[in-house]
């Protein structure tokens, strides 16, 4: 019997519409289990999620039956639905359009969940903004600014 194999391991990183400032620490670990519980009814496994309160970073396995962007448009799209559920102070959220999708080694898995849960300590330090350049450039994306900032 023939077998199809994938290992298709993905960061991605969005953002609130214009980086607005929304996440709030009682909704995050709600948030990140909802987002994570998307990706497993779709076949794909998340190995770390978490966000601040502009921007959203998650490490998964995408599913070998499924596009990398219905993926991304699940994950924004259902878990922008959770969040409207929450509460007046969500009644009008949105995720940015855009997002950077960047594919992962399995080498390099571990230092990238400790980068992904240490995001509220990183953050003290470099702004989104300087972020996604850094990530963009290390992945060897060129990034258009007059886009990126929605």
């Amino acid at each position: 019997m023939s077998q199809s194999l994938a290992n298709n391991l993905i960061h991605l990183v969005f953002s609130t519409k214009v980086r607005r400032p929304l996440l709030r620490d009682d909704e995050r670990d709600g948030l990140h289990a909802y987002m994570g519980g998307v990706l497993k009814n779709h076949d794909c496994h998340s190995l770390e999620i978490n966000s601040v309160t502009d921007h959203a970073h998650a490490l998964f396995v995408l599913s070998k039956n499924l596009a990398l962007a219905k993926a991304i448009e699940l994950v924004k799209g259902l878990s922008s639905a959770w969040l409207k559920d929450q509460g007046a102070w969500y009644s009008d959220f949105h995720w940015q359009t855009g997002y950077w999708a960047f594919s992962v080694s399995q080498t390099h898995v571990g230092p990238l969940r400790r980068y992904i849960r240490g995001q509220q300590k990183h953050h003290e330090k470099i702004s989104f903004q300087d972020e996604v350049r850094r990530l963009s450039q290390k992945n060897g994306i060129e990034l258009d600014e007059r886009y990126a900032w929605e």
